[in-house]
């Protein structure tokens, strides 16, 4: 009897030991967006600083705009003197047709005394040639309203443009998220589409994990984790990337135990993004 308790005991004892932690190690990590400046300059106003939480509209740097405000007021001027010849000539088209109306008139007027034998044929000609005359003026003005109406809209087209380019001298943010980085202060000069500052969305946070080769099999793309770390609330996410070639275990892989030396990089999202801190050590279990 008392070796069947003793036996009991070891059983229970050995029910009682902690059961090996199934978890696979990682941890946050983070897609930068890198904001750039279009076009080259100084800077010349930096409006952000490193930690601050930006939002969509937030204007967030500015360059040198003196050139760019040069070519839209030049722009501006061209547009307005095209169309005041554009006004112009539609003002003399109105008053030719005014004189084709009367030179119609006056040649009717002729054909009439000339059936009544009344008029003369100097007079008739002369009415002729004059509707005639004022017909072709119509149809020079026409053509030349033509030409100067695309003349305008590509000069409007041009003030459109300028005025974009001088837009681009203000950067606003496009995206919201804590500034992680300021790569140019002002006084600056910033080349074409080098970025500037780096800001990161919270629906770009992301966990990275690394998965034990004998135990890949237990992850496919789409399936749902559970993640926990120290002082967060457990979230869930879906694997959305398993690395395709298998490498060594990396060198700070967050655990106190020896793992395997071949493991799977994969990755973990969910809507929205996860509400940890890039570089957080997660454990992420299987669903």
């Amino acid at each position: 009897m008392k070796r069947i308790l003793i036996l009991a005991s070891f059983l229970l004892l050995a029910s009682c030991e902690k059961k090996p932690d199934d978890a696979w190690l990682g941890y946050a990590e983070g897609d930068e967006a890198l904001i750039s400046a279009p076009q080259a300059g100084w800077v010349t106003a930096m409006k952000v600083q490193r930690g601050q939480i930006v939002h969509r509209g937030d204007l967030l740097f500015v360059l040198d705009d003196t050139r760019e405000q040069a070519a839209r007021d030049q722009a501006a001027a061209s547009l307005q003197a095209a169309k005041a010849q554009l006004a112009q000539a539609r003002a003399s088209l109105a008053q030719e047709q005014a004189n084709l109306v009367y030179t119609r008139t006056e040649l009717g007027r002729q054909d009439r005394l000339a059936q009544e034998r009344v008029g003369t044929p100097i007079e008739r000609d002369a009415a002729r040639n004059a509707y005639a005359q004022s017909q072709a003026r119509i149809g020079q003005l026409q053509g030349q309203i033509a030409q100067m109406q695309a003349q305008t809209e590509q000069t409007e087209a041009g003030l459109g443009s300028a005025s974009y380019s001088l837009s681009q001298r203000k950067i606003v943010a496009e995206t919201q998220g804590p500034v992680q980085d300021i790569n140019f202060r002002e006084g600056e000069y910033v080349p074409a589409s080098t970025p500037v500052l780096s800001i990161l969305p919270p629906g770009n946070i992301f966990v990275r994990f690394f998965v034990p080769e004998g135990q890949l099999a237990r992850a496919h793309l789409g399936q749902k984790v559970r993640i926990t770390c120290d002082g967060c609330q457990p979230a869930e996410a879906q694997i959305t990337f398993i690395a395709a070639e298998q490498e060594f275990t990396p060198p700070v892989i967050f655990s106190n135990e020896s793992r395997e030396k071949l493991v799977f990089k994969l990755e973990a999202r969910a809507p929205g993004g996860l509400k940890l801190h890039p570089g957080q050590p997660v454990e992420v279990r299987p669903l």
